[in-house]
């Protein structure tokens, strides 16, 4: 389907992206966010609310491909380093602007680029801001923040990404080189978006668990590949802080790396629903017999087969080897609720961990 095809049925696209597997009736949400849950544990949980979102549009430029989403003004937490702070909704926020960035070829979110958002009305600007990376339980990574907007009316929203510096392999080594920006038309009532769905999560709310990821059929998701998904032989997963790192090990690296050895990938992802989790700092330790093989950094890599993931070259893995893992930068994307206390989180940290090789 293409962009105008798209922007004709924007009107139809509500219920495809509505939240799944919601407890009870749906309500429209006026008063905002609810109190955060009391004691909330150490780790991923059930937040106190879930909300929909609408579909502005989407369209391409360059190597990206861009869909435009809003719903009601959210509170979040920003990470820098280790360093967590809670972004209150404030009085002129109007809705919470979302963008999704891929690669149109194969469907491939694409973190890693910094996205900036200029919101303009009849040609003059309203607002600027370069937005965050986040994760949500619902939709997974994206990039987001909340803005005011002059009332009622059409707007046109520019997105902008940078050429990507994360390391890429396979057929992506020579993409996402150049910067590329997109427009796609925004029309806001405020009405309208008071009847996004909302609902109170209150029987559940606290409760170690996720909600559900919504149903986007519009848009890939950022799910990271299951196991029987990843190419190469997998090793197993061990989790540090409900991030689960799931190893697989490849005969030689992907195109565009030039290095000699196998090739260790390590693919995180959220527990429960499966999001890919982007942006930290990885190194890992392999030993034999109490000795370490390889002592380095996990990559950031995209490739069209691994996906996002963290990798390595290593002279040879052998049954009965031992891989430790050590995150040594939490994830550097913001958290909406039910998020904000794992991946380091919080507590300001994520544990080292380690398998063993079968």
């Amino acid at each position: 389907m293409d962009r105008r095809t798209l922007l004709r049925t924007g009107a139809g696209l509500a219920g495809s992206l509505a939240l799944a597997g919601c407890l009870g009736g749906l309500e429209t949400q006026s008063t905002r966010a609810p109190p955060l849950v009391e004691d909330r544990p150490d780790g991923v949980y059930v937040p106190s609310h879930v909300e929909g979102m609408e579909m502005a549009g989407t369209n391409t430029g360059g190597d990206f491909a861009f869909g435009l989403m809003y719903s009601y003004p959210h509170r979040f937490w920003t990470v820098t380093g280790d360093t967590v702070e809670r972004t209150d909704i404030a009085a002129e926020d109007d809705l919470h602007l979302m963008t999704s960035v891929w690669d149109p070829e194969t469907g491939t979110v694409i973190p890693d680029t910094g996205l900036s958002v200029e919101i303009y009305r009849d040609g003059s600007l309203v607002s600027q801001e370069v937005i965050y990376p986040m994760l949500s339980q619902p939709m997974g990574f994206h990039y987001g923040a909340n803005f005011g907007l002059e009332g009622d009316g059409d707007y046109t929203v520019r997105l902008s990404v940078g050429a990507l510096s994360t390391r890429r392999t396979g057929s992506f080594r020579d993409r996402f080189t150049e910067p590329a920006s997109v427009d796609v038309p925004l029309a806001y009532s405020q009405a309208a978006t008071e009847e996004i769905s909302y609902e109170r999560l209150t029987e559940r709310a606290g409760e170690r668990g996720a909600v559900d990821p919504m149903s986007m059929e519009m848009l890939p998701g950022s799910v990271a590949p299951s196991a029987s998904e990843l190419p190469g032989t997998v090793l197993g997963s061990a989790r540090s802080d409900d991030a689960d790192l799931l190893v697989t090990v490849l005969d030689s690296p992907p195109a565009g790396i030039d290095a000699d050895g196998q090739y260790l990938a390590v693919s995180a992802r959220t527990r429960y629903n499966r999001m890919l989790i982007p942006s930290m700092a990885l190194s890992g330790t392999l030993s034999r017999d109490g000795e370490p093989v390889f002592d380095g950094e996990f990559v950031r890599t995209l490739d069209p087969d691994l996906r996002y993931h963290y990798g390595a070259v290593v002279d040879g893995v052998e049954s009965g080897d031992e891989l430790t893992l050590r995150p040594t930068v939490q994830p550097q994307t913001a958290r909406h609720e039910g998020y904000e206390t794992a991946f380091g989180g919080l507590g300001g940290g994520m544990p080292e961990v380690s398998l063993s090789v079968e």
